[in-house]
């Protein structure tokens, strides 16, 4: 039977892991009481999040943005390594439009973004 983890159990969870961390290291053993606390109440607040705080796989243009502000690339600079014209750049960017195949081959290319993120699998 799955437990439901209110938010009063989460926040008081939080508190004590905010108390357990500076006694925890790396080095402390798996068996150790507060490490054992800490794994116990990490858990709460990761099924508590899970729950009320989903996080969904980003977008294309989403993930395309990241890289670009990574790669300090501009869309100007995106598009000529592309093919494509910035406009074009741009409908990709604010999802007014989807790339073709070949396109979003050369982006996972150019960008080195996982082909399955490209198709959004």
């Amino acid at each position: 039977m799955e437990r439901i983890i209110t938010e009063e159990v989460y926040q008081t969870a939080l508190e004590r892991i905010e108390e357990l961390l500076p006694t925890v290291s790396d080095a402390t053993p798996t068996y150790d009481r507060k490490a054992i606390e800490l794994k116990i109440m990490s858990d709460i607040v990761i099924g508590y999040e899970e729950c009320h705080f989903p996080i969904g796989n980003p977008s294309l243009s989403e993930v395309v943005k990241m890289r670009l502000e990574q790669e300090s690339m501009s869309q100007r600079e995106f598009a000529e390594k592309l093919g494509v014209s910035p406009s074009r750049v741009s409908e990709y960017l604010t999802g007014k439009s989807e790339p073709s195949l070949k396109i979003a081959r050369n982006i996972s290319k150019i960008l080195n973004i996982e082909p399955a993120i490209i198709l959004g699998i």
